[in-house]
Formats: C-alpha cells, structure tokens, sequence
C-alpha cells in the first residue's frame, strides 16, 4: 500500500513514529507539509496563514494524481485540501487541538465528509457526529523505559540536592500554558522548605527524552487542551509521577496510576505536586501504557487504510 501524508509538521516525532511503524508493515508513503511559517493569533493558537493553505492546494491536487491508495489528512486543517482531490479516499486524523481549538467547526464539518477519521480519545469521538476509530498515539517503548534516577541527572547534568519538575514543551506555545506552570511550581516553593526547579525542554533529540523523564522528580501538563498527549505516556512508561490538568485521555490513562494527579484548579495542582515531591517514589506506571506501543497502533491504522481503498 502507498499513500500520501499531509501535515503541518512533517517533523512533530510522533508523527515521524507513525510513518516508520507504518513501514515496517509495508505500508509506504509521500509527504506534503502546509508551505509557510507558523504563526501566533490574537486568540493564542498556533497557525500558519489562510494564503498558505491555498498555496498547499495546488500541491496536493498534482501529487494526488500519483499512485496513492488513499489521502492521510494529518491534522484537521489539512483536511480541506485532502477532500477537494477527486481522485483517493481520505483518510482524517484529528489530534487534538484541532478539534478542541478556534478551527474546531471546521474539523467537524471535514470529518462528516472523509472515508474514515482517526481521534485520539472517547472523547474526541464523542465530539463529532460521524464514525472514528480511537487510535491514540503510540510511544517506543524500547527507549521510553526506567532508569536509575542518578545515572540520568548525571548524564543530563541536573543538581542532586533539589527536586525537578519537568514542563516538557517550549515556553512559547500559548496551547501548553507555561505561566500556569511557573504560578504552580511558585506556589509548591512557598509551601516546601525546599529547593524546586523547574525545568523546561526545547528541541531536545527525542533520543535523549528519556534521560530528563527518569532525572526528574514529576512531570507538569498545565495545557489547556490536548488529545492524547504523548508525553504523559511516555512519562508513565519511565514510572515517572505525573501532575496535570484534565485534558484529552490524562484521566483515564491516570485512573489506576499512584503518585499521579489530574487535577482542574491551580491550588489542586499544588497540592498535588506537593505531594509527589514529599513521597519521592515512582508512579510504576509502565504496565498501564504496555498496551499503547507505535507497532499496536501501526497495525490499528493499517486496518483502516485497508477499510477504504478496497
């Protein structure tokens, strides 16, 4: 089977996971990203320009003419053009955001129109008023695993005599809500007699993710949405605690975890992140995300690409 991708970021890591896994499966395939910079709203989301996506017709319109078994729309905002070729099935896969943020209509009226949609959570699939399968992101589960806690802080170079709290996004996206992580970590230190640091990665290799997640003391999700995030899981695949807002699947995939909070109000979070940081233990987290590795989640979406291009 070969299909062409469409994405607005060809080097988001999951996304880069999803092909590989795919091709291990024989499933190959070509990608198209939306042209242009992205860039930041009035209403603080992340996007690139209308002008870009009218620039990305074009592009997938010529390329749709190739040898594809299908269209995947990775991503609501690239569905439009997906579902304007006439030519392939189309395959929609909403992450998140773009079903839970300000283009969310449009998410909503392109999965009513695609041959089969992919969502991250029930509730995603709850959203909408079409079919889906519920496919979450996969991790790797080979490198996301345990290590000892000062083997990591050593090769990541963080101090032994404080707790580390991980924020693992770039300050800089509005969606993840830095300063809600500052305000929470500012309220534990004035509550603990205690040095507590927050630490937050950017561009960071995927390789060395792991390193941060066993170094570090809990992980903080403060964002304001999300489908599935990643990061969650691959922190429960190192046993790493975890502190969050709720969002996306975190409660579910949360409910059976110890040392590990989902939590809707700031003082929860505090209180919550105190209390990881005073029982210094692991969540043991990891059997609870055996179930979600890149290979499961490969074959579920192979099967509906088959779904459709019979």
């Amino acid at each position: 089977m070969h299909i062409l991708n469409l994405v607005t970021n060809p080097n988001a890591q999951f996304f880069q996971q999803q092909v590989t896994a795919l091709e291990r499966r024989g499933i190959t395939g070509e990608t198209l990203a939306v042209p242009g910079e992205r860039l930041t709203t009035d209403t603080g989301t992340s996007s690139r320009s209308i002008v870009d996506y009218l620039r990305f017709y074009p592009r997938v319109l010529r390329e749709s003419r190739g040898s594809y078994d299908l269209v995947h729309a990775n991503y609501g905002l690239t569905a439009p053009a997906a579902l304007a070729q006439p030519r392939r099935p189309v395959v929609l896969s909403l992450w998140g955001s773009d079903l839970f943020g300000e283009f969310g209509w449009l998410s909503r009226w392109c999965a009513k129109r695609a041959d089969a949609v992919i969502v991250m959570t029930d509730e995603m699939a709850e959203e909408l008023d079409t079919p889906t399968t519920v496919i979450p992101h996969g991790i790797d589960l080979n490198l996301f695993r345990p290590i000892p806690q000062d083997a990591a802080r050593e090769l990541v170079g963080w101090r032994d005599d404080a707790a580390h709290v991980l924020f693992p996004y770039s300050k800089q996206r509005p969606v993840k809500d830095y300063p809600r992580a500052e305000s929470v970590v500012s309220g534990v230190r004035e509550r603990r007699d205690a040095d507590v640091v927050l630490q937050t990665l950017h561009d960071v290799p995927h390789a060395r993710m792991p390193l941060y997640m066993n170094a570090a003391d809990a992980l903080l999700l403060t964002s304001k949405h999300e489908g599935s995030p990643n990061a969650v899981k691959e922190a429960m695949a190192c046993n790493l605690p975890v502190v969050s807002t709720d969002v996306g699947d975190v409660g579910d995939r949360l409910a059976l975890v110890s040392h590990s909070f989902v939590c809707r109000t700031d003082d929860a979070l505090i209180d919550a992140l105190c209390d990881v940081l005073e029982q210094d233990d692991r969540s043991g987290a990891r059997r609870h995300v055996e179930d979600i590795g890149v290979d499961r989640m490969s074959k579920r979406i192979g099967s509906v690409y088959a779904s459709v291009s019979r």
